[in-house]
């Protein structure tokens, strides 16, 4: 039990308390560089979100300074230092609104305004997020306190992931959408919340100092004040979980009945929607060929139950005129994208031929010219001038059993120049498996 306990003891490979609160309170204040940091990681999370790239968010997450004055309050709490929770606070609000008016700029003046999904992703938090929220700040204090830090702070600002959230905030304001608006602040402040709670049970824990004597009743009011705020951050949480995992349940038992009545069928379906936001929800289906009689459609209707797809409305879309808009839309939506690699493989190809030589046509015409030639091969190769330049040129190899007299040399090297269309050919004559110019 004693070598268990051994394991887990977070007291050893301890940082000095003194140190690690020096780093923590120069962490807090936002001014000068820290202020121009936020700014720009947050220019560069919400391009990311715009052009909805994980890559380019992740980059902004890691060099965004936002965990500082959170992780400030949580031991500002744990130490019952007054002082520090009110700077940590004050600079944190600083932080959120240099944030949110620095992305709302940014959304309102991007000509791109689509819901991208990386946006979406941050307008409905539940209690997963919490928990990431919980943990991933766990760890970040864990490394704080360290004397060997690790590799864990990266990956705690990409799991807790603060910018993004303020940034769909940002992206709510920006296009006056208020849900959007509610949801991504309310994730921000999950996040917030928990990490900062997460830092006071472990400054708790590894038993800091209090700046000053606190009695009963005003450690007791701290603890129910954690307490309340957890219940208050947790309770929409996990509707919000109970509302995703409803939903994709639902979406599992249509995918099912689809399949089962339809698409097993032979029955291709070419357009799908759920909404399940309209009283009661419905699907809309639309097929590539079959049409459904009233009949049939109240049976599939009535079969709805037989998979416990309650409240729900089938409908079946048999328009061929809206079919055809449907898929002539889907086609101009990626059209953009066909054509730009269609002109990028003509390029390639273009390219290719331009530097492509067909040896055997080539020694045809010169045996007409110059009939001692018995053999060439041609192709481009690349000269290196110096380090940082250097050209291509075809270089053209042939093999005879006399030498080329100079005029002939001369005139071989203008008919190829005019032949192959190029300024400036090299030539060499191969001997005895060797080759010198020309």
């Amino acid at each position: 039990m004693y070598k268990i306990l051994q394991f887990t003891d977070l007291h050893s490979g301890e940082e000095d308390k003194q140190k690690v609160l020096e780093n923590v309170k120069s962490n807090i204040s936002f001014r000068g560089s820290n202020l121009w940091i936020l700014a720009c990681a947050i220019v560069v999370a919400s391009i990311g979100l715009n052009v909805n790239s994980t890559a380019v968010i992740i980059g902004a997450m890691l060099i965004s300074p936002l965990m500082g004055p959170i992780i400030g309050a949580g031991f500002g709490l744990g130490m019952y230092d007054s002082e520090l929770v009110k700077k940590a606070l004050k600079n944190l609000f600083i932080a959120t609104i240099v944030s949110l008016v620095v992305s709302t700029t940014y959304f309102y003046l991007s000509p791109f305004k689509e819901t991208q999904s990386e946006l979406l992703a941050r307008t409905s938090p539940n209690i997963y997020d919490l928990l990431i929220a919980f943990f991933g700040g766990l760890v970040g204090v864990i490394a704080i306190t360290r004397v060997e830090k690790g590799n864990p702070i990266p990956g705690v600002a990409i799991a807790t992931a603060l910018m993004p959230p303020l940034c769909t905030a940002g992206y709510g304001l920006a296009i006056g959408n208020l849900r959007f608006f509610l949801g991504a602040l309310f994730l921000y402040s999950i996040n917030c919340v928990f990490i900062c709670i997460s830092t006071f049970l472990i400054v708790k824990y590894l038993k800091y100092p209090a700046v000053k004597q606190v009695d009963a009743k005003r450690q007791k009011q701290i603890r129910y004040g954690i307490t309340t705020l957890t219940l208050v951050m947790m309770i929409p949480s996990v509707f919000f979980a109970y509302k995703l995992f409803d939903e994709k349940k639902y979406s599992q038992k249509v995918d099912l009945f689809i399949e089962n009545e339809f698409t097993s069928k032979g029955h291709t379906i070419v357009y799908k929607k759920i909404d399940l936001n309209s009283s009661p929800k419905n699907i809309e289906l639309a097929f590539l060929r079959h049409n459904f009689n009233p009949a049939e459609i109240k049976s599939f209707n009535k079969t709805l139950t037989d998979y416990q797809i309650d409240n729900t409305e089938l409908t079946i879309k048999q328009d061929t005129t809206d079919i055809k808009k449907y898929i002539l839309d889907q086609i101009n939506s990626g059209k953009s994208n066909l054509d730009s690699k269609d002109i990028t493989i003509n390029q390639l190809k273009k390219e290719i031929e331009s530097n492509k030589y067909n040896n055997q046509a080539l020694l045809d015409e010169m045996k007409i010219i110059f009939p001692e030639i018995e053999s060439v091969s041609i192709s481009n190769h690349n000269f290196a001038v110096s380090a940082d330049s250097s050209y291509v040129r075809p270089v053209l190899i042939y093999g005879s059993k006399t030498n080329l007299s100079d005029e002939s040399k001369l005139k071989l090297k203008l008919w190829l120049q005019k032949r192959l269309s190029k300024k400036e050919i090299e030539i060499y004559k191969q001997e005895n498996n060797k080759s010198k110019s020309a």
